[in-house]
């Protein structure tokens, strides 16, 4: 039998099981995984009940609830399920394993959507909710590739494991950097949840934290007496944003990656309209480039803060880091990747998908930084911006996630032979 014969075997198999795999993807919408609070551990065990019906048998690695409760977070089950070919026994013997890992954690749904945010609603071909495009569709696209494979009962060689996990959202180091820090995995190759149209190869790093400005409070009638903590926040985040034009006179080489930019998302003080604010505190993301030093950055940022501040008499300023993902770079080794998937990507939606890099950061940087070749690949459209991952009415058209499923099952055809 030819790897042409057993693409279109997978290829049927999927178009067999689809509203099986959209069926599958409507139940892990309808658990909630809002992060903050991050109570995830029920989704892991909805998770592993539902596979357990495929014969997947998924162990369960709960993170110690102190540590969980002092990241920020409620609960964090994260999943592995192995499977092994061939003469790889119990993980050993010969071929590789690939890794395929997908976040089931999640932002809030916030407000104006006109779809029920865990109703897994279909409409026009396209299914919504949140989490349906980032990542938990994932979920689906890497089961159903591995059940595809497996229906084939063609000699295989090596394993693979499905790594669910639930801290994208705070950075991954309760999610896929507690598993290898635990020494529970150490694969050879890893694809990680993406998008269907170019398969990323590299991505910025992130850093944030938060800054309180501290002034005193004083009655608004006798303002003298007092020191005005949001004047002093509002010179600091003038001289912050002033360096988003500095920013962009610095470009990477990186395709997909532009410069770096600053964010402030959220800012608060003061006790009441009438009262001069004596504390004001806000959050910043300063987006990294791969080509930047995360050390030299978070100087640079800072210096720029105490600067500013030393121009505010009576000002003084906290800064603590709340999150420093590193950079994803590409390692050599995930060429086999790259092609395999190019290859049927282009096949199957009928363009080239281009390898490159992304603005976004992931979790998929602590594969990276453990040696693990990996890229960023599965079911989505272009863009973010067209997903709504992260606003209203988030969705996915489900032929992306039939023709990612079949992207996924035939790379790993390839790989495992």
């Amino acid at each position: 039998m030819t790897l042409t014969t057993d693409y279109a075997q997978l290829d049927s198999w999927i178009d067999a099981h689809f509203d099986e795999e959209t069926a599958f993807l409507q139940q892990l919408i309808r658990v909630p995984t809002d992060t903050p609070p991050g109570n995830n551990a029920p989704h892991a065990e909805r998770t592993a009940e539902l596979i357990k019906a495929f014969g997947f048998d998924a162990e369960k690695h709960p993170v110690p609830e102190a540590e969980v409760r002092g990241y920020g977070m409620e609960s964090i089950t994260n999943l592995i399920v192995r499977r092994h070919y061939g003469n790889s026994g119990e993980g050993k013997g010969e071929g590789r394993t690939i890794a395929l890992n997908a976040h089931g954690d999640v932002v809030p749904p916030g407000e104006g959507w006109t779809k029920d945010p865990y109703g897994g609603e279909i409409e026009d071909g396209k299914i919504y909710g949140r989490a349906s495009a980032v990542s938990k569709c994932d979920f689906a696209s890497f089961t159903f590739a591995v059940r595809a494979l497996e229906s084939l009962g063609a000699p295989l060689k090596g394993s693979v494991e499905l790594h669910f996990t639930y801290d994208e959202e705070f950075g991954g180091e309760m999610g896929p950097g507690w598993l290898l820090k635990q020494g529970l995995t150490k694969p050879d190759l890893l694809i990680a949840a993406g998008f269907s149209y170019e398969v990323v190869t590299a991505h910025n790093g992130c850093l944030q934290m938060e800054v309180t400005v501290h002034g005193k409070m004083a009655h608004a009638a006798i303002p003298d007496t007092g020191i005005d903590a949001l004047q002093g926040a509002v010179h600091i985040l003038n001289a912050l944003y002033a360096q988003n034009a500095l920013y962009q006179q610095v470009t990477s080489k990186v395709e997909g990656i532009q410069h770096p930019y600053l964010n402030v998302g959220r800012i608060e003080g003061g006790t009441n309209t009438n009262v001069v604010p004596g504390k004001v505190m806000f959050k910043l993301d300063r987006r990294m480039i791969p080509e930047e030093n995360p050390a030299e950055v978070e100087a640079n940022i800072r210096k720029v803060i105490a600067d500013a501040a030393a121009g505010c008499k009576g000002i003084t300023v906290d800064i603590k880091r709340l999150l420093l993902a590193n950079s994803m770079r590409p390692l050599p080794g995930n060429k086999p990747l790259v092609d395999a998937i190019q290859k049927h990507g282009e096949a199957l939606f009928g363009q080239k998908i281009p390898a490159m890099g992304t603005p976004l950061y992931t979790d998929v940087r602590l594969y990276a930084e453990a040696g693990i070749p990996g890229v960023i690949y599965g079911a989505g459209p272009r863009t973010v911006l067209e997903s709504h991952a992260k606003r209203a009415d988030e969705r996915l058209d489900l032929e992306d996630l039939r023709r990612a499923t079949k992207v996924i099952a035939r790379t790993l055809r390839d790989l495992l032979a």
